[in-house]
């Protein structure tokens, strides 16, 4: 939706620094960061490179599990169900640790159901 509504509003400089400090923490722009609370949800603080790189990591892992399943495949000498079911739960606990650490979640914050 095209946003054609424009709002002006007044802050003190602590609010003003404050508002600057929670946009950098979460890589947002300040209209941005003001769009996501509006909305109900809490931004959350950019993850560090430690997080990254076990994200990095984790990919590559599934990247070999669905080459090994390849490989069982063709060749028909691997336990193929296993192989699926194990390359299910490393996508899933991928999911899982994005969600934690990267996605925004959703707030009561206003009273909102």
């Amino acid at each position: 939706m095209r946003r054609t509504v424009k709002k002006q509003y007044w802050l003190t400089p602590d609010e003003d620094a404050e508002l600057k400090r929670k946009a950098r923490m979460t890589c947002l722009s300040e209209a941005a960061l003001t769009r996501f609370l509006i909305n109900g949800f809490v931004p959350k603080q950019k993850p560090d490179e430690k997080v990254a790189e076990f994200l990095r990591q984790l990919i590559l892992l599934g990247n070999n599990l669905d080459r090994l399943l390849t490989k069982a495949y063709l060749l028909g000498y691997i336990d193929t169900p296993l192989l699926q079911s194990e390359m299910q739960k490393w996508n899933q606990f991928q999911l899982a640790v994005e969600k934690e650490f990267l996605c925004p979640e959703k707030s009561d914050l206003f009273g909102n159901k």
